[in-house]
């Protein structure tokens, strides 16, 4: 049986559009309350969104789903994603959830569930939580002397804050940093520029106005242009730019040069492995990371060990095999010494962290390795995507292209996982031929796809 409402990242649609709706919302929140019901102690879910009009719909459906299966309810207002793993944790509960749709527009909305360990829920878990929405909830409903409580934890802002500054090297502080921090007008609207500046930094903050509806607009780590003018125009050392709900991170160093999240893992990568702070022996990271990355570790010492794409993949590596740095190219980044998931915020700081002890600009400790070439296509297909890939001719373009770049290069065909489409992408030192190397393929695919 394979899940239908959950995906990569929790449930995520159109909100008031089903399945992103006050009704989905009621259904899973007596369901996963259900699951979560164990033991005879008063049991407590904590519910963080962040600033979307949509999280006023979804936070009190949830909040009822919960209140009558018999769970209390604390609610954190907008807080980022990771402070929401952190306070699920932190205060016992049985139960975290997050109400975000992360780097979307404020049409969409989202649901992520976190156990009470403040990881996300296994995949296990979640087709547990659809059999039961699709099953029937009526006998979970428990009698009316026995109903949830909901409460508003007022210090929820604080208690992040204090959490995200302890991350920071003790002895360390930002004073003389000019900061731009971009909060995308989502759930760190709040938290992320007050945390630099009590760490000493001079702090320029952007999109910190949420009205419901401008999250991500022109904003955050997908739309980097107003961090990239606001850091050369103000002399900035460093711009950070967060998405929706904060679980990610792009950087700009004081050039307004973008900088993507292979080059601030292996940042963080090598000054802990240098530090002895590195468990593994290396990084996890997603076979989307460049090799640009993975031949900058070989030449710390280190290894990338790359997994399928999404940072729930990434995360079951780490956890797995003792790992305590990973992450996206996208800018998820994950320190397990410090979260149960991406946390911008404190990735963030471990940069600052790293400038401040060597001394030097940001373009010159961010830029570590020329990325490189890398080519991707999408090829639209009719019939099914895995028939196609099996075929003869198919499989032997792919075989093709690979010798072809010779162990210069990588080829990296998937499909994706929401549209009838098949991504073709490689990489290698010489861009003409990993250009040819694509079209090739690319070529082949259309024609086996044809009727």
């Amino acid at each position: 049986m394979s899940r239908k409402l959950f995906g990569t990242d929790g449930i995520r649609g159109t909100a008031n559009v089903d399945p992103m709706t006050a009704e989905t919302a009621l259904k899973l929140g007596m369901a996963a309350g259900r699951h979560f019901t164990r033991g005879d102690h008063r049991h407590v879910v904590v519910i963080g969104k962040d600033t979307r009009l949509s999280g006023y719909l979804l936070e009190p459906a949830l909040t009822a789903g919960f209140i009558a299966v018999g769970m209390d309810v604390v609610l954190l207002g907008p807080l980022p994603t990771p402070a929401v793993a952190m306070l699920t944790r932190s205060l016992r509960a049985d139960l975290g959830v997050m109400i975000s749709a992360s780097h979307n527009p404020y049409q969409d909305n989202g649901i992520k569930l976190f156990g009470p360990d403040g990881f996300k829920l296994s995949d296990e878990d979640e087709l547990t939580i659809e059999g039961s929405m699709e099953n029937g909830l009526a006998a979970y409903r428990v009698g009316s002397d026995h109903l949830g409580r909901a409460r508003r934890l007022d210090d929820a802002v604080g208690r992040y804050i204090e959490y995200a500054k302890a991350t920071f090297p003790r002895g360390l502080r930002l004073d003389g940093l000019k900061i731009v921090i971009d909060c995308a007008n989502g759930a760190a609207y709040k938290v992320a520029p007050t945390v630099l500046w009590e760490l000493g930094a001079e702090v320029i903050p952007v999109a910190i106005h949420p009205d419901g509806v401008n999250i991500n607009q022109d904003c955050g780590s997908l739309h980097t242009q107003t961090l990239q003018t606001q850091v050369v125009a103000h002399g900035a050392h460093l711009g950070i730019a967060l998405d929706g709900d904060a679980d990610r991170l792009v950087l700009c160093d004081e050039k307004g040069t973008v900088i993507d999240g292979d080059q601030v893992m292996g940042l963080i990568g090598a000054s802990w492995g240098q530090g002895g702070l590195l468990k593994g022996g290396g990084i996890v990271a997603t076979v989307m990371s460049n090799m640009g990355l993975e031949k900058y570790l070989q030449g710390q010492g280190l290894t990338l060990f790359r997994t399928a794409v999404g940072d729930r993949y990434v995360l079951e590596r780490m956890r797995r095999d003792g790992f305590n740095v990973g992450g996206e190219q996208s800018g998820h980044i994950i320190l397990s010494d410090h979260s149960t998931t991406g946390d911008g915020l404190v990735a963030a700081l471990q940069v600052l962290a790293a400038l401040v002890g060597s001394g030097k600009k940001a373009s010159e400790i961010l830029h570590l390795f020329d990325p490189f070439p890398q080519v991707l296509k999408n090829v639209r297909v009719s019939g099914s995507p895995s028939a196609i890939l099996e075929s003869d001719a198919v499989k032997a373009a792919i075989k093709g292209g690979e010798g072809r770049l010779d162990g210069t290069g990588r080829v990296l065909i998937r499909k994706s996982g929401t549209e009838p489409l098949i991504r073709v992408m490689a990489e290698g030192e010489d861009q003409t031929l990993v250009t040819q190397v694509v079209d090739d393929i690319v070529g082949v695919i259309q024609q086996a796809a044809s009727p």
